[in-house]
């Protein structure tokens, strides 16, 4: 019997065999390198047939192996859905402002020589708060006082005079008429004198002391601030969509973000009639409640509510996906001993920070909110 002896191939004459092969595609192989192209293509193409083909056995296999369907089955979270009331509101931002914010200013100008108030001081309406100079005014009306002494006792002689039919009328008319213009004088005056002095417009506290003695001022300069901080209110603009259906009277939840989004509940207490030509949004104004810490140009988030739902199914609006043109959620369903993904169509009637009014659910219904992406109906799922 021959022994076959199995030759080992030679390092060399491989790499000459290669070279060759080269030599062969370099002179004239190009039809033979797209050939190999195009059935290393056609390759790949039956590659991902055969993928999908077994990804869609797996499906199968684990629908009929309860053993299987344990060992694929997604994790998820879920919550029980209840009728509830649900509000429907346009939110939007705002201030907060007083009712009576006033910027006091002097009446007449001069030299201010006494400032009486200090700011966060209670004040009183027609209070004083500041003085302007008004030494010459005051030595006019002390010259003029003296001149109407004089001349109501002229007026009053010429007076007996004339009851008593002695003298002339024109004498006791141009002693009436001297003694009533002298007393127009003091008149203009005194209201001389009380311009000269800056008072409270309304009761309240002074948020801001604008002027200091030896300072010149003139009517229109800001002097003080007074403040009326117990009839606050929000103004805030909203969006021309809403004209009919923010109405005065409507409920408003206001937000507080500066008070750990203390949350307060008011009434419209305005709507403006005119549409600001470039934001296209109209006024309306909330009347708060006096609260200690509330303060003037507070940012405030106002919530006004123009329909209020007494009982519907609300569920989180992020869970809600579109699939074929429908919107539809994903719900926990029990399937035998299993637990199985139940596709939903809802219709969404509204949307309100996050949350969705619904129809197409009932009370009870176990909705998937963790782990409802990529589902299929009735995929197998585990709590």
């Amino acid at each position: 019997m021959k022994t076959i002896r199995t030759m080992k191939p030679n390092v060399y004459t491989s790499i000459g065999a290669l070279t060759l092969v080269a030599l062969l595609v370099a002179c004239g192989g190009g039809n033979e390198v797209d050939k190999m192209k195009d059935e290393l293509a056609e390759k790949k193409k039956e590659q991902a047939a055969l993928m999908t083909d077994i990804k869609k056995l797996e499906a199968e296999l684990a629908k009929l192996s309860p053993d299987s369907a344990k060992a694929k089955a997604k994790d998820i979270e879920t919550k029980e859905v209840a009728l509830r009331p649900f509000e429907h509101y346009v939110k939007t931002q705002g201030q907060i402002e007083a009712e009576d914010n006033i910027l006091v200013s002097a009446k007449s100008p001069g030299v201010v020589t006494q400032v009486f108030v200090k700011e966060g001081q209670q004040v009183s309406k027609g209070q004083v708060l500041a003085q302007i100079d008004n030494s010459v005014i005051q030595a006019n009306i002390a010259a003029q006082r003296s001149q109407l002494e004089l001349a109501t006792t002229v007026y009053e002689r010429q007076k007996n005079l004339w009851d008593q039919k002695i003298g002339t009328e024109v004498q006791f008319l141009q002693a009436k008429t001297n003694k009533e213009s002298l007393e127009r004088q003091i008149g203009s005056l005194n209201e001389q004198l009380d311009m000269s002095r800056i008072k409270a417009p309304i009761s309240g506290t002074v948020d801001e002391v604008a002027v200091k003695i030896g300072e010149n001022i003139a009517p229109g300069m800001p002097a003080i601030r007074v403040v009326n901080a117990s009839d606050l209110k929000v103004k805030a603009n909203v969006s021309e969509a809403f004209v009919t259906t923010v109405k005065k009277n409507n409920k408003v939840r206001v937000l507080l973000p500066d008070l750990d989004n203390r949350e307060i509940e008011a009434t419209v207490t305005f709507v403006g009639k005119n549409i600001d030509p470039l934001s296209r949004t109209f006024p309306v104004e909330v009347k708060l409640k006096s609260q200690a810490d509330l303060r003037p140009n507070m940012t405030a988030i106002i919530k006004v509510i123009y329909h209020t739902e007494a009982s519907t199914m609300v569920i989180p609006a992020n869970i809600i996906q579109s699939i074929n043109d429908e919107k539809v959620v994903y719900v926990a369903e029990a399937n035998g001993k299993d637990t199985v993904a139940r596709r939903k169509v809802v219709k969404v009637a509204g949307v309100f920070d996050n949350l969705a009014q619904v129809d197409g659910l009932k009370a009870g219904d176990k909705i998937i909110t963790v782990g409802y992406q990529g589902l299929n109906d009735g995929e197998p799922v585990k709590l």
